[in-house]
């Protein structure tokens, strides 16, 4: 039998979900590469995400209840109602800055562009790219750290 976790209204940072499914707990959750991930965890991590949860969700409502409203005012209230646009000018320069950004890494020697691209465009963690590639942490650290700074000579 699927016992689901009660629908919480949830922070929108909120990252993972709690079931429990014939009795055991999970957490999933979506990794850096965005798959769904499900971990089962022990009672007393259960309880603490769900704790946690609560906490949230009653700060949430404080928030709600107490700041936001007391805070709103007319402009407020406008700059909420319409999503302003973009200038041309910060869309052309940030395509230009992108370009440039991208023509730099391509630069890069293959196994320093394949870190740094893990690292800061897969979202893996230092600890994941070594466990993917057989190494230490620190040999991809330092790799990711000198990408970086080759990245601002190439870009000066």
């Amino acid at each position: 039998m699927d016992e689901k976790h009660p629908h919480r209204k949830k922070d929108k940072y909120n990252p993972y979900r709690l079931t429990v499914i014939d009795g055991h707990s999970y957490v999933s959750f979506k990794d850096g590469l965005d798959m769904l991930q499900e971990v089962e965890i022990d009672k007393v991590l259960y309880e603490a995400f769900d704790r946690f949860e609560l906490e949230d969700i009653s700060y949430l409502n404080r928030l709600s209840r107490h700041i936001e409203h007391s805070e709103l005012s007319d402009a407020a209230l406008n700059d909420r109602a319409f999503c302003r646009p973009e200038s041309l000018e910060d869309a052309v320069i940030k395509k230009q800055e992108r370009e440039a950004l991208h023509k730099a890494i391509i630069k890069l020697p293959e196994t320093q562009r394949r870190r740094l691209l893990l690292y800061f465009f897969g979202g893996l963690t230092y600890e994941q790219i070594a466990k993917l590639e057989g190494c230490k942490r620190q040999a991809i650290q330092c790799t990711v750290q000198t990408a970086l700074n080759n990245l601002k000579k190439i870009l000066k």
